[in-house]
């Protein structure tokens, strides 16, 4: 009996051996750090916004572009006055009472002195945006948290604030009626005390019974420099609870807040270091799970990180890519 040998890439069979599929396909502009996804009700667009450029934000008719760029949302930097407000990070877009918001993050790179701010617009068209400052969430040397990496969560008319990054990880904080400022004070979802606890970018997702709560693990930045120890770099993961305010646990059943986590999207062919993700309801793929990545055959520096998106199933009741 003769065999036919296959001839199968390195990254496809990366991608095959880890189970992970590639990213779905990006065009026009597609550079970006921690993107924000969001479709306009009254004519389905896609506005998608991320870190740098004082919150950079793209448009497209579809998830795969082709994206052209529109501006900034806080072109004259944030009211917010901390170092770092015209250098603004992680935005986290929303409707909310029929207005578009979108939240960031002002601090410098390994500080504790952060805020998150908000910025709202009827329309989202360039120019129409309105800095609105601090939501009252921040954080400084005496705090257990940073306050960067915001995330707005709905559970049933209330308003919940999720954010965080090192420290003591993943918090979140009740906000008010009108999701504009905190409510009342914050408390821990997510801590691993190994390492260096570098969990961040926390995106939380209702799906059937449960609320899923993504974030990204690892290091996420300067690779270009500093590579860093295999499976040290960025990676998704997510623990899930029937209540949207705390009893987090991974596929497992380790609670979140003791280190537990299940890994949903790591790197793999020439993928590398996938994070800070969002989820998606899209109109006709449905849950999507988009983030940011470095494509190693185009280069490892921040600024050439490019715009990922996979569809999840979640038949099994854990997200899978």
């Amino acid at each position: 009996m003769m065999f036919r040998v296959l001839s199968i890439s390195a990254a496809l069979f990366g991608s095959l051996v880890h189970g992970y599929a590639n990213p779905g396909s990006c065009s026009g502009s597609c550079n970006v750090h921690d993107p924000s996804l969001i479709q306009r009700s009254s004519d389905g667009t896609y506005f998608r916004f991320s870190t740098g450029n004082k919150i950079s934000y793209a448009s497209a008719s579809s998830i795969k572009g082709p994206w052209t760029a529109i501006g900034s949302v806080v072109p004259a930097g944030s009211s917010i006055d901390l170092d770092g407000n015209d250098d603004l990070w992680a935005p986290d877009a929303q409707l909310v009472n029929g207005v578009y918001y979108v939240y960031y993050a002002v601090s410098t790179f390994g500080s504790q002195n952060s805020a998150i701010g908000l910025a709202t617009s009827d329309t989202m068209n360039l120019n129409s945006w309105t800095d609105k400052g601090t939501t009252g969430i921040s954080s400084s040397s005496s705090k257990a948290y940073n306050a960067i990496d915001p995330n707005l969560i709905n559970v049933d008319g209330t308003y919940y604030m999720n954010f965080g990054s090192f420290w003591h990880d993943l918090y979140q904080a009740p906000m008010n009626s009108a999701a504009t400022k905190v409510a009342s004070s914050s408390y821990n979802i997510a801590y691993d005390s190994s390492g260096t606890h570098a969990q961040e970018g926390a995106y939380m997702y209702k799906y059937g019974s449960y609320y899923y709560l993504f974030y990204s693990s690892g290091i996420c930045c300067g690779y270009d420099t500093s590579r860093p120890a295999s499976g040290a770099e960025y990676k998704i993961k997510v623990c899930r609870s029937t209540s949207a305010t705390g009893n987090f646990v991974d596929k497992s059943g380790t609670a979140c807040t003791s280190g537990g986590g299940t890994v949903v999207l790591e790197s793999h062919g020439t993928v590398y270091g996938p994070g800070g993700q969002g989820v998606f309801t899209d109109s006709s793929l449905g849950p999507v799970l988009y983030y940011h990545y470095v494509d190693t055959t185009v280069g490892y520096a921040d600024s050439q990180k490019l715009f990922g998106w996979n569809t999840i199933d979640f038949s099994s009741g854990w997200p899978v890519v």
